[in-house]
Parts: C-alpha cells; structure tokens; sequence
C-alpha cells in the first residue's frame, strides 16, 4: 500500500468515526469487547489443554 492510499484510507476511516453518533459508537465498542472475548478464550483453550497432555508424561 503506498503512502498516499494508506492516508486516504486513515482520513477516510476518521471522517467515518467523526459522523458517528454515541449510540453507534457505543455499539461498535461492545460489539469489539465481545469478538475479543471469543479469540481469547479460542487461543487459550488448545494452549491449556497442550499443557496439560505435557504435564500428564
């Protein structure tokens, strides 16, 4: 991506935030907190359970 376009594309998605309203701002937030939840829970899970078949030699 060259600089120019990573620019636009920054001043794009900063317009985009600008015109938002607070309920939609507040949606988008708990819709990220959510989506995080799940990726951490689905990194985490296969993470123990490798520890745990290491723990079990």
């Amino acid at each position: 991506m060259k600089k120019s376009e990573y620019a636009q594309f920054l001043t794009e998605e900063m317009m985009k935030h600008m015109h938002m309203t607070k309920q939609e701002k507040k949606e988008q937030k708990q819709t990220k907190q959510s989506k995080k939840n799940s990726a951490y829970w689905f990194g985490l899970l296969p993470f123990a359970l490798k520890m745990l078949k290491k723990n079990r030699r």
